[in-house]
């Protein structure tokens, strides 16, 4: 069994100096003739060269698990009826990953049965691959065996909520999201999906010549530990919002997804549960301001409109 994981950029450890020191232009040298450094830009860590993963590496939530499992015939006999079964046991569940259930007719010697799993993993913690293998030897004797592989499944993001109750019966939300892992992530998307009686307006773009334009700038990347903030205002539905009574109640306000990319592109998504807020007390009567001038001269009469409901 090994997991199938994307290669990563060959780093290395720049050595310099300057070339009134002893080595002169040795040092410098050396990385130019090194194949994997960058060709004028040799001091830089990242190279363009390809690693393949050496261990197992980390696991997050959100993301694709993907393993290779190969059971090959090591005997100089023919084993017949050979069905091979891969089970992911969660401290919740067991789920079967299987991609054929049907069992393979024989297996000759020095052959293999190779098999590709994908699962995208949604809890966190302790995870074990139960690999099984039954078939039949040519004596007719039924054989079985079980190999088990652990994993953990670690927590990718941190995700904080503020509301903010307006008196027009807005709510704005704040997002914080800090990126727990030791590697940069691309945050491909950040949206949040009202409930049925909101509608959800982003505030993270800034129009410039027509253009939206994100206020994170053109690179969204988010640094190991590195926290942003997202803001949204959710507004009541035209026929929600002209019942004060019942939009009042409403606590349940939608939920937050969330997509990223780490790596050379590997995806990862998360969506939260349904956030809650505290629904404002407003008692049996409320007053609100309706419209109110930006400004107004100095002894003239101006117009206020007020609305009183009745809760």
């Amino acid at each position: 069994v090994m997991r199938l994981t994307k290669p990563t950029l060959f780093t290395n450890i720049p050595v310099t100096c300057e070339e009134r020191d002893l080595p002169g232009n040795l040092f410098n040298q050396l990385m130019k003739d090194d194949p994997s450094t960058v060709k004028g830009a040799e001091t830089l860590m990242l190279g363009e060269m390809l690693t393949l993963p050496q261990n197992f590496g980390n696991i997050f939530l959100g993301e694709t698990f993907s393993s290779y499992i190969s059971v090959h015939n090591d005997s100089n006999q023919v084993v017949k009826d050979i069905l091979v079964k891969a089970d992911l046991q969660t401290s919740s569940q067991r789920l079967n990953l299987s991609a054929s259930s049907a069992a393979v007719a024989e297996l000759k010697p020095d052959c293999c049965i190779d098999d590709v799993i994908h699962h995208e993993v949604k809890e966190i913690g302790t995870h074990i691959l139960v690999c099984a293998v039954s078939y039949t030897t040519q004596t007719g004797e039924k054989m079985y065996f079980r190999k088990f592989f652990k994993f953990q499944v670690l927590k990718p993001l941190d995700v904080k909520t503020k509301f903010y109750n307006a008196e027009t019966d807005e709510v704005f939300l704040e997002a914080q999201i800090q990126n727990i892992t030791t590697s940069p992530m691309f945050m491909e998307k950040v949206s949040l999906e009202p409930s049925m009686m909101y509608n959800v307006a982003e505030l993270n773009t800034v129009d410039t010549a027509g253009e939206s334009e994100s206020t994170f700038g053109a690179r969204t990347y988010l640094q190991p530990m590195d926290t942003r903030q997202y803001l949204y205002c959710l507004k009541p539905k035209q026929e929600f919002a002209e019942k004060a009574g019942v939009i009042k109640g409403v606590t349940v306000i939608g939920k937050l997804d969330i997509v990223w990319k780490t790596n050379l592109g590997e995806r990862g998504r998360l969506q939260t549960s349904q956030l809650q807020r505290m629904a404002p007390g407003y008692g049996d009567v409320r007053l609100s301001l309706e419209t109110i001038p930006d400004t107004v001269n100095l002894e003239e009469p101006f117009d206020i409109t007020c609305k009183i409901t009745n809760c």
